[in-house]
């Protein structure tokens, strides 16, 4: 028996906006999806970076000239860049659309001068620039200068990230060796002509002594620390480090001539007070002795790199490219990284 079906009644209500919209021709551009008009998004702000170098820099004599003729070693556009302890780095990351600036602390002196030194110059960039914090990429000491800056200078909410290069966080059997040879003396002697305390802290006893008490601190701020480590063969090291490149092979392993890969991964994890921390590690993308790792290449060789020898010259020239672009790297990293500013 065939059922018949009924339609049930729909009414819909048209005002005469509606109407008149029915009979106008069908225009896509006038089409608006509220609910999927994406939110309009402010531009990243882009942090300042700051190279922090490490001690005994090999340009400080240029630096000294520089800041007694008061020239700015902030101006890329002078030759001293290429000659700067970050060989080049700077004037590469500003083409690439950075702000960066250099440090400027003690020669050698104590680690715990150094963090002020460093204290003063992020301080005197941040009133600068007038940003609320910076993006710190640090070789060698200058990562133990900005974590004791961080920790004791009460400065963790005046940088982003940290990101260190060949630092000896937990020392250097180098520093070791010397004390044992007793090269205290010497420094005892200097002290009143200029501050050589440095080689004391960065000995593996202190700087195991400062990750115990750094590490809840760390660990608790709102820093995002990541490292980078190289290492390099004994004969491919700079000659002046490969007596200390075999003291770090026999104590401590692979190097990069001053500072045992251990030392520079640094650690995995902080962990302290009910918090815990990533720390990302990196292996630079070639070997690379210690004084590699800021753009200076191979300097056992750098007498053949010229015009006379093409083959040497364009080496060079592909090794630093290599370099400099470690750096870019870290720049676009943790640019890209969350923040709090």
């Amino acid at each position: 028996m065939d059922k018949k079906k009924r339609r049930r009644g729909l009414s819909i209500d048209l005002d005469e906006r509606d109407l008149q919209e029915l009979f106008e021709p069908f225009d896509p551009s006038k089409v608006i999806l509220k609910s999927f008009k994406p939110k309009p998004q402010k531009p990243k702000v882009k942090l300042p970076i700051v190279l922090a170098h490490g001690m005994a820099r090999p340009d400080y004599l240029i630096d000294s000239i520089f800041k007694t003729l008061n020239l700015s070693l902030y101006d890329f556009s002078l030759v001293s860049d290429r000659f700067h302890y970050f060989k080049g780095i700077a004037s590469y990351l500003k083409k690439h659309g950075f702000e960066v600036y250099h440090s400027s602390v003690s020669f050698a002196a104590d680690v715990a001068t150094r963090a002020r030194d460093l204290r003063r110059e992020i301080e005197k960039i941040l009133k600068k620039t007038g940003h609320k914090k910076v993006h710190i990429i640090a070789h060698s000491m200058g990562g133990l200068d900005a974590r004791h800056m961080i920790v004791n200078e009460k400065m963790a909410d005046k940088v982003a990230t940290l990101s260190t290069i060949g630092t000896p966080h937990w020392g250097t059997s180098v520093a070791d060796a010397a004390l044992e040879q007793g090269i205290d003396k010497v420094i005892g002697v200097f002290r009143k002509i200029i501050n050589l305390e440095g080689i004391k802290s960065v000995t593996t006893a202190v700087c195991k002594e400062f990750n115990a008490f750094a590490e809840p601190l760390e660990a608790g701020n709102e820093v995002i620390y990541q490292t980078y480590y190289s290492f390099q063969k004994h004969e491919s090291t700079f000659l002046p480090f490969q007596i200390s490149w075999q003291i770090l092979n026999e104590r401590e392993g692979p190097n990069d001539g001053l500072v045992s890969v251990k030392s520079q991964k640094w650690t995995k994890k902080l962990v302290g007070n009910g918090a815990s921390k990533k720390i990302t590690q990196y292996e630079f993308p070639l070997s690379a002795d210690h004084m590699d790792q800021i753009g200076w290449w191979n300097l056992n060789e750098i007498h053949k790199a010229g015009w006379w020898n093409m083959k040497a010259l364009r080496e060079k020239n592909h090794h630093e490219e290599i370099i400099k672009n470690v750096y870019l790297k870290i720049a676009r990293d943790v640019h890209n990284m969350k923040v709090k500013v």
